[in-house]
């Protein structure tokens, strides 16, 4: 019996061992379970200090600065990490992934100030750098900076980090971080702005300071890369951008074509199209932002009056053709013409190349009606071409501020007054015969006139004039001008036809000589052979009067003289003879014509002086009839040409042989 006692006991003691060695083990495994913790790599641990010695920081609470319980601002990553047991507890929290762009919410930190919407993040304070972020001054609430693409450990009891898909956070429930997320999704937030395909990004900021009175678009700054203290990138760095003196509203500054990683809750964006000026065309640019203008109005820009690049209202320079990056709301664009546009007073006919937006300038043009001097009412047609330079398209801008008010309100009240006056000055038939000089006019009128507007007039065309309706004698003043017409062409045709039989008589002219002109070559070498022979004959009888005369000299005597005398009387008679010889050659075409005409000179004057018949009244012997009658006629003439020859021989060696006499010996 005490055996068994003993035995019992001995077991009861064995077993009390061994449960209080299983005890002590479950104690030390639960001390080391509370001392050490393990975090999986893909993990990290937001450490909480329940309890403390020291009280907590107000402003702060529920992190733990100071050694006061709360949540350490300090994560762990992944391994093993010994705790002083059941004073910390871990949170393990998967690492957060991003995959373009996420926010942050502080919960705790120094407050926003007044008018301030995000809080100013700690210069060179890491994103997971709680306790930085809060010995720093960070401020509480939605953060100006982002979460770019990557993973992160942020500790999520100081900070909310919202994604697109998730909130991450210990207290995922607030509301406050829904609310954010579903702006952000609707601002298309949590993926960088891309601009493309000549696209530009109007921005809106929704923090800094107010714009001052009388702004509406806040002025572009920190746009110099060579000040990096306030060179933001184009709104990327917000603190940069305050720091420059940016502003709240939408800005000047536009984003061009690039990829931009903006803070959504910064500045929203607005993509619309660039601005471009079409060839043939210019830009007037009305700032609707800059500098006032310190040019004083005066009575010669009142009325158009334009400012330099940079200041408020319409500028001098306008845009050449091309594209530009203007904000709409900052400025607006006028497109003017400069190439030659033509306007028509013609009802359903308009001038498409003159059409900007879908809209002609002379849509509500119609033909002029006009009361001629005769009372006749009609409707004139017409065209004009106008070009306005580029220099000039901002002062017509300022004083029209559109090309259809210009043709609305100067162009066409203008033309139809003076188109009236102009029909009142002329018959219905004047004007139509004078179309061309009413347009020359009307083209004058219209340069000088409207030279003071700074447009120019290039043509004025006058279209037919057609009557008004329910006018039926228009057709038959018409009718007499076509009459009138005819009988005026065909006065020209008969005049045409004079002139043309004129020119076909001289040039049957002109051919009749060029046939007779072998003939004519002929008589001038005559003539020319005539000259000759005369200046030779003049030749010798001038060298034998010269010789008389030297004998006269040498014989020293009254004789001599006397002979002297003679000799010179013979020359000058001679050279009387063969001047004459000369003028009878030219006058009957040669020395041949001459000569026969000298023969039958002298035959004639042979048959006047002498008795004999020419046809004797009985003919003996020869041809029968006429034939004998007429050939005895050349044998008389012959012999009595031979008789007057013979006697002429005579009296010239009687009158040579008295010389010869009179000569005394040596």
């Amino acid at each position: 019996m005490s055996d068994l006692t003993a035995l019992a006991a001995a077991l009861t003691t064995h077993v009390l061992f061994v449960v209080s060695l299983a005890l002590l083990a479950l104690l030390l495994l639960f001390l080391l379970r509370a001392a050490f913790v393990y975090i999986p790599n893909t993990h990290y641990g937001i450490v909480e200090r329940r309890w403390s010695a020291r009280r907590s920081r107000e402003s702060f609470a529920p992190m733990a600065l100071a050694g006061n319980a709360g949540f350490l601002p300090e994560v762990i990553r992944g391994g093993w990490h010994a705790l002083t047991p059941f004073q910390y507890r871990v949170h393990k929290m998967p690492l957060i992934g991003i995959d373009q762009i996420a926010y942050l919410v502080a919960r705790v930190g120094r407050q926003l100030e007044s008018g301030q919407a995000l809080g100013e993040w700690p210069r060179d304070v890491a994103v997971d750098d709680a306790g930085g972020f809060l010995e720093n001054g960070g401020q509480a609430g939605p953060q100006r900076r982002i979460l770019r693409s990557g993973t992160y450990a942020i500790n999520t009891a100081l900070f909310a980090v919202i994604t697109e898909d998730a909130i991450h956070h210990l207290d995922p429930a607030k509301t406050d971080d829904a609310q954010f997320q579903a702006m952000l999704v609707d601002r298309d937030g949590f993926r960088p702005v891309v601009i493309k395909d000549d696209r530009i990004g109007i921005v809106t900021v929704q923090d800094g300071p107010a714009l001052q009175h009388g702004e509406i678009i806040a002025p572009t700054v920190g746009t110099d890369a060579g000040n990096p203290d306030h060179f933001h990138n184009s709104f990327q760095d917000i603190g940069r951008f305050l720091a420059a003196g940016g502003r709240r509203g939408r800005q000047e500054q536009v984003l061009v074509e690039g990829t931009y990683f903006l803070n959504r809750l910064f500045a929203t964006v607005e993509v619309t199209g660039k601005r471009r000026i079409e060839i043939g065309t210019v830009g007037v640019i009305n700032s609707f932002v800059g500098r006032e203008s310190e040019e004083a109005m005066t009575a010669e820009n009142g009325r158009g009056r334009t400012v330099e690049v940079g200041s408020r209202g319409i500028w001098r320079r306008p845009l050449e053709p091309g594209k530009y990056a203007i904000n709409p709301y900052a400025a607006e664009v006028v497109d003017v013409p400069t190439t030659n546009f033509q306007l028509r007073w013609i009802a359903g006919v308009v001038s498409a190349a003159a059409i900007p937006n879908g809209r002609s300038y002379d849509d509500d043009l119609r033909e002029i009606p006009v009361i001629t001097r005769d009372a006749f009412e009609i409707l004139v047609p017409l065209s004009i071409v106008a070009h306005i330079a580029p220099v000039n398209a901002p002062h017509v801008i300022q004083r029209f501020s559109q090309i259809e008010r210009l043709v609305t309100q100067t162009l066409d009240p203008f033309v139809s007054s003076y188109f009236k006056d102009t029909a009142q000055r002329n018959t219905l038939l004047d004007f139509i015969e004078r179309r061309v000089d009413i347009g020359k006019e009307a083209l004058a009128a219209m340069k000088s006139r409207l030279a003071e507007h700074r447009i120019e007039i290039e043509e004025v065309m006058i279209g037919t004039p057609k009557p008004a309706p329910g006018d039926t004698r228009m057709e038959a003043m018409l009718e007499q001008l076509r009459a009138r017409q005819l009988a005026r062409e065909e006065q020209k045709t008969f005049a045409d036809q004079q002139e043309a039989a004129t020119k076909r008589k001289a040039l049957n002219e002109q051919i009749a000589l060029a046939e007779q002109q072998a003939g004519i070559t002929r008589s001038e070498l005559s003539i020319r052979i005539a000259e000759n022979e005369g200046a030779a004959e003049t030749a010798r009888k001038r060298k034998a009067a010269d010789g008389i005369r030297v004998m006269a000299e040498a014989e020293g005597s009254a004789e001599t003289a006397r002979k002297t005398r003679a000799a010179e009387g013979i020359r000058v008679m001679a050279e009387a003879e063969a001047y004459a010889a000369k003028a009878r050659a030219e006058s009957f075409g040669g020395t041949e014509n001459l000569m026969r005409q000298a023969m039958i000179q002298a035959l004639v004057e042979i048959a006047r002086d002498s008795k004999v018949p020419l046809v004797p009244s009985v003919m003996m012997g020869g041809g029968a009839g006429e034939a004998g009658a007429v050939a005895g006629l050349p044998g008389l003439l012959l012999a009595l040409v031979g008789r007057d020859l013979a006697g002429r021989d005579a009296a010239g060696t009687e009158a040579a042989a008295g010389r010869s006499a009179s000569r005394p010996e040596r």
